[in-house]
């Protein structure tokens, strides 16, 4: 992945702030929490994650709450009429639900199985 990092089951994008002249990163997908992290070096930035990344699991556990996490397993998509009917009708020509048909087309899409 590139400009990816990954701690814990935890993500985030990497950037570089020309500006500030370090790399910083947010941890993507969480809607209740904020997490980012800066590095002047790569070993600050991989240990700034990971602090925060921990920080944010302590916090969760004295607040006696479930840590957010960035995929759930399930989403809504949104296909538009014509391609939802198309895909409806080859769920059924398959026998199989039309749920399985999209995640069958994501895994293939992704080289994964």
């Amino acid at each position: 992945m590139d400009n990816m990092m990954e701690y814990k089951g935890y993500w985030a994008k990497i950037r570089y702030s020309d500006e500030d002249e370090c790399f910083w990163g947010k941890v993507e997908g969480l809607k209740n929490a904020s997490i980012t992290f800066e590095g002047k070096t790569v070993e600050e930035l991989k240990k700034d994650f990971k602090d925060a990344i921990d920080e944010h699991l302590k916090m969760c556990k004295e607040l006696n709450c479930d840590p957010e996490r960035q995929c759930k397993g399930s989403l809504n998509v949104r296909l538009g009429t014509e391609l939802h009917t198309k895909a409806k009708i080859k769920a059924i020509e398959e026998n199989i639900s039309i749920n399985e048909l999209i995640k069958n087309a994501v895994a293939s899409y992704l080289k994964v199985r």
